[in-house]
């Protein structure tokens, strides 16, 4: 999947190509802000890249084990708020996915953390819950046309 992805918009919805955008992140290098790592984290959940999840996860939450087999069909992202403060930040968003016929919302405020010139994850609280976009309303799948001309 991350080979049919390279040169294709960057899932999470920045306009710049995969290439440009998370890939790095995903190889190694050190998102400079909370909202890139969390931007190269919802790309992750799209890809499937537990190990990267892990990777940026905070060793005092992180899980010993993640699996993504049960993970919803994601289909856009939006940053709805962002604050750094020192060494720690919040990112806001909204993570819409596909559930069976219509489609579904997770929203998180996320906590982040930087040690020794790197961010990580640090735990979120997120509501969760279906997404009725009305027909003259964007797509949530984030093609930016009205929902009743995509995928409705």
């Amino acid at each position: 999947m991350i080979l049919q992805t390279e040169n294709r918009n960057c899932p999470c919805g920045s306009g710049k190509s995969y290439s440009e955008c998370c890939r790095p992140f995903h190889r190694g290098e050190p998102a400079p802000t909370p909202e890139a790592l969390m931007r190269s984290r919802y790309v992750a959940f799209v890809l499937n890249l537990p190990d990267y999840l892990r990777t940026t996860w905070h060793r005092s939450t992180r899980p010993e084990a993640l699996t993504l087999e049960d993970s919803p069909g994601w289909a856009s992202l939006q940053i709805l708020t962002t604050g750094e403060s020192g060494e720690s930040a919040n990112v806001h968003f909204r993570a819409i996915y596909r559930l069976g016929e219509g489609w579904g919302c997770l929203e998180e405020n996320s906590d982040f953390v930087r040690e020794q010139g790197r961010w990580y994850y640090l735990r979120g609280d997120t509501s969760e819950g279906p997404l009725k976009p009305g027909r003259n309303e964007p797509c949530p799948c984030g093609s930016g046309r009205k929902h009743k001309a995509c995928c409705l």
